[in-house]
């Protein structure tokens, strides 16, 4: 094993959607669910449009085949090989549920890619109807005390209890790699010889961006698939080849200027230098 544990959230990281949002999209609930969005939990509230959906004779074999159709750029399927491939330990963070990533992985050839799946529970029950469950179950334990991550799940929490158990095989290093609110979370759990990988423009990009001094770790952002995976590769083989930037300094442009240069004449990949010039 390369010593790397990389960490993907997974709607509109490695999807190019909310999964949720796809299924009560592409299954016609999509009025009912924004009338409903308003007045309960997220987590709550796709409990309850699959109810709906069951109720309307909805199987679990349609939103199976939904899901299918959920899009996903072969960057990002490629990004995931190669970082197998080169021995990282490759892990999901996501308040989706397990039956829509599950799913989706399979039916790309991506579920045997990852060591550890972190997201909220979902079961089929007597009636046969798909139920979504909290990953920590707030109606009978206290809440987690995270006023950055929903009462259903926080990243962060998750992202120590794998830090603990990886720790215990050896030091290692982490990538966590993600776009939304509750990204930012675990991305304040890492250290200064890690690497987070907000998407530009998303939300947890501008929580770092306006909230540089939490974040230990290297940050940098990407764009697009061709990005993420161009990104993601490049610092597996930092890590790995040992060539390094002073950790301290924020690789993104909402803190400095960047130039890119290659590291030598032979090598494909690009050297992501911060140049010490205030943009914003």
């Amino acid at each position: 094993m390369a010593g790397i544990v990389v960490v993907f959230d997974f709607d509109k990281t490695i999807v190019d959607c909310d999964s949720d949002n796809w299924v009560v999209d592409e299954l016609g609930a999509t009025e009912l669910f924004n009338e409903l969005l308003p007045t309960m939990s997220w987590n709550t509230l796709m409990d309850t449009m699959l109810k709906e959906l069951h109720s309307q004779g909805r199987t679990i074999e349609d939103m199976a085949e939904t899901l299918k159709s959920a899009p996903i750029h072969p960057k990002a399927i490629s990004a995931i090989k190669s970082a197998y491939a080169l021995g990282c330990d490759l892990r999901i963070v996501s308040d989706a549920n397990v039956f829509f990533i599950e799913t989706i992985l399979k039916h790309h050839g991506l579920i045997d890619c990852f060591s550890e799946i972190n997201t909220n529970p979902s079961v089929v029950d007597d009636e046969g109807r798909l139920r979504i469950l909290p990953y920590h179950d707030f109606k009978t334990c206290p809440p987690h005390g995270c006023d950055l991550c929903p009462s259903n799940l926080c990243k962060g929490l998750v992202i120590e209890r794998i830090k603990a158990s990886v720790f215990a095989d050896g030091r290692k290093c982490f990538i966590y790699v993600g776009d939304g609110k509750n990204d930012f979370c675990p991305s304040t759990k890492l250290r200064e010889e890690d690497y987070v990988m907000p998407r530009k423009n998303y939300p947890v990009w501008d929580l770092i961006c306006s909230n540089p001094l939490l974040v230990k770790a290297e940050v940098h952002e990407w764009s697009n698939w061709d990005d993420q995976e161009r990104i993601l590769l490049h610092l597996i083989n930092r890590i790995i080849f040992g060539d390094r930037i002073p950790s301290s300094l924020i690789a993104s442009d909402c803190k400095f200027q960047i130039q890119t240069i290659p590291i030598s004449n032979q090598d494909p990949l690009q050297h992501v230098v911060p140049v010490p010039r205030i943009t914003c």
